[in-house]
């Protein structure tokens, strides 16, 4: 049985008007799809947050009921003020129950890989999520993946997944989707060690200097003589 929530048809307009909704507890929405004009409604707050946060969330199908409509549908797009993290406005989408839709469900990793219990390696999950298409009763809240045969080095794409019956993956099938990396050694640090400032033996005086050394010795000793 799916979820229904109440709505007010919205005849008032603008930011004041918005304002007044918001302070009782409800939030300004706006109802379109396909096959309906553009319906403005006010729901109760209280029930985005409770379709929002259920496992299925944002592709939860619920009912709206205004006046004597019952529409199937799912919230699209919400916005939310940045600071005090409230709703401030709820896009909703009609959904027509006989036609597929597309949708954005998560991964959900299963079991334990080979490569990491035995082999000593880690599991790099790196595509969280997979676009589907579907019919909205068929949308799965996630899609599991066995990764417990995954040995080390071993990796998992979207084309080796199996979706659910009646559920089709439009994503790129060559996108990785888990890594089973082997760890990196700890690269020992070298310190250098300090330049030593170069000093100059007698030995290794530049030829410039000892010319300039032997010039002034002979002027030395021809001031002695005269």
């Amino acid at each position: 049985m799916s979820m229904m929530i109440k709505g007010e048809k919205r005849e008032v307009f603008g930011k004041n008007e918005a304002r007044r909704v918001r302070s009782k507890g409800m939030v300004p929405a706006i109802l379109y799809g396909k096959e309906i004009e553009n319906v403005p409604l006010v729901l109760e707050k209280k029930d985005i947050f409770s379709i929002l946060k259920s496992e299925s969330g944002e592709n939860t199908i619920f009912k709206v009921a205004y006046n004597s409509e019952k529409i199937d549908t799912m919230i699209k797009d919400f916005q939310i003020d940045p600071v005090t993290d409230e709703i401030l406005h709820v896009d909703l989408v009609h959904i027509a129950m006989d036609k597929e839709i597309r949708v954005t469900v998560p991964f959900s990793l299963i079991g334990d890989a080979i490569g990491v219990k035995s082999e000593g390696g880690f599991a790099d999950f790196i595509t969280r999520e997979v676009e589907i298409e579907c019919l909205p009763k068929n949308i799965p809240e996630s899609i599991e993946i066995d990764i417990s045969e995954l040995h080390l080095n071993q990796t998992l794409k979207i084309e080796d997944v199996d979706a659910p019956s009646g559920v089709r993956i439009v994503d790129d099938p060559n996108s990785l989707v888990v890594l089973i990396g082997a760890p990196t050694k700890e690269e020992e640090l070298v310190e250098e060690e300090p330049e030593e400032e170069e000093v100059i033996s007698k030995e290794e005086e530049p030829e410039l200097i000892k010319k300039e050394k032997e010039e002034a010795g002979e002027e030395g000793k021809e001031e002695k003589k005269e």
